[in-house]
């Protein structure tokens, strides 16, 4: 294991992402248990912003618990919203899961593409929307976002759960909190490559 915190990275260049910038939101989540998994996932990458929107169970639920694995801290955090406007409020750039575009006309990107993306927009509050475990998101839902986040799978076995999308997309924001940004030199002057050529 390297001895090189993400503090220590980010003096060497500001980073593309922090993880307190992402909420991940599930859409009417039907299983506690899954809700506990996803927290465990967030955590493993220091997302701790998680929001609710329509518990089919309600909330607090007591099976998201033990599946949660000592991420109790985000289920404690974790807030419940009857509407899905209502938890994207204070969100600059939202992002939704889905595998099929439905005929929308948003960009869609890779899990690693969205750190950027929604640097690019200088979001400060960026949502991730993650859709029911039965039937994903609905279109309406879907168009409330400014991009598509899509996972390339074997189009053989291309299934998900919940827990796992959640992952990926954590994974990549988290990749992109501790790495620090990379300054590009401007190009040479023609006159200083003419002299490179003379040489």
């Amino acid at each position: 294991m390297s001895d090189t915190s993400s503090s220590d990275l980010s003096s060497a260049g500001q980073s593309t992402a922090d993880p307190a910038s992402l909420a991940i939101v599930l859409v009417g989540p039907q299983m506690g248990e899954n809700i506990g998994f996803v927290a465990r996932a967030m955590l493993n990458f220091g997302l701790t912003d998680l929001r609710l929107v329509a518990p089919r169970d309600g909330w607090p639920n007591s099976k998201a618990e033990a599946p949660a694995s000592g991420a109790l801290e985000v289920l404690e955090k974790a807030q419940v919203f009857d509407t899905l406007p209502e938890a994207l409020a204070d969100c600059q750039f939202v992002a939704a899961t889905t595998a099929r575009t439905r005929g929308l006309s948003i960009p869609t990107l890779s899990p690693s593409l969205l750190p950027g993306e929604a640097a690019s927009r200088g979001a400060i509050k960026s949502a991730v929307l993650f859709g029911r475990e039965s039937s994903g998101l609905t279109t309406d839902e879907v168009a409330q976002a400014q991009a598509i986040v899509s996972v390339p799978l074997n189009p053989d076995f291309s299934s998900l759960n919940l827990a796992q999308a959640v992952l990926l997309v954590a994974y990549e924001w988290f990749q992109a909190s501790v790495t620090p940004a990379i300054q590009a030199e401007p190009p040479a002057p023609q006159a200083a490559f003419d002299n490179l050529m003379d040489r």
